[in-house]
């Protein structure tokens, strides 16, 4: 069973996310901020991070620095899951490692945990 992280301060997205991934046959942890969510991430070492960006205590960007500079955590492939839209944040996004990034608003449920399916698939 693949182990998912959701880091996410929206608490209801963070529910529902969970339940929609562990329907999914997912075994999912979550978090709710960057520190939290860094500490389950070098505990668990996941098949896969769902990271925001905009988060309390650590950002997601700095999450996402400190996963791609652990030896055992570095491969771990971690999708942005945020409202920023803007060029720059997704281009900062990918050049510190993120393997995709999505617009929480332009995509349903179903849709992130395909992504989720097809990323830890090519793994």
């Amino acid at each position: 069973m693949a182990k998912i992280i959701i880091v996410e301060d929206d608490p209801v997205l963070q529910k529902t996310l969970e339940e929609y991934l562990t329907a999914d046959g997912f075994e999912v942890f979550c978090a709710g901020d960057g520190e939290e969510g860094l500490r389950i991430i070098r505990k668990e070492i996941p098949d896969l991070v769902l990271l925001d960006v905009i988060l309390p205590k650590m950002d997601g960007y700095e999450v996402i620095k400190a996963v791609k500079s652990g030896e055992k955590t570095k491969q771990i492939p971690v999708v942005l899951l945020t409202n920023l839209g803007g060029v720059r944040d997704v281009e900062k996004a990918l050049e510190l490692g993120a393997t995709t990034y999505l617009i929480k608003s332009d995509y349903k449920l179903e849709e992130v945990v395909k992504k989720v399916r097809d990323i830890i698939a090519k793994k």
